[in-house]
């Protein structure tokens, strides 16, 4: 079930900002999907993670090689 958060207007190139809380990212594109299928709004999702999840992460390993290293 999706629950909205807040919902605030913005001066600048975004005029709208809203967060949600969604079950999974699959539920999050559909609606992503819905919205900017109607081709009255520009949408951009950005996805927000926990400090639970950051703290997952931070905990795997990931290795890095840079271009040309």
């Amino acid at each position: 079930m999706a629950k909205v958060g807040t919902f605030d207007y913005a001066f600048g190139n975004d005029d709208v900002f809203v967060v949600c809380e969604l079950p999974d990212n699959v539920t999050a594109a559909a609606i992503g999907l819905a919205i900017g299928a109607s081709g009255l709004v520009a949408i951009r999702t950005i996805v927000l993670l926990t400090p639970e999840e950051i703290d997952a992460a931070a905990a795997k390993h990931a290795e890095y090689h840079g271009p040309g290293q």
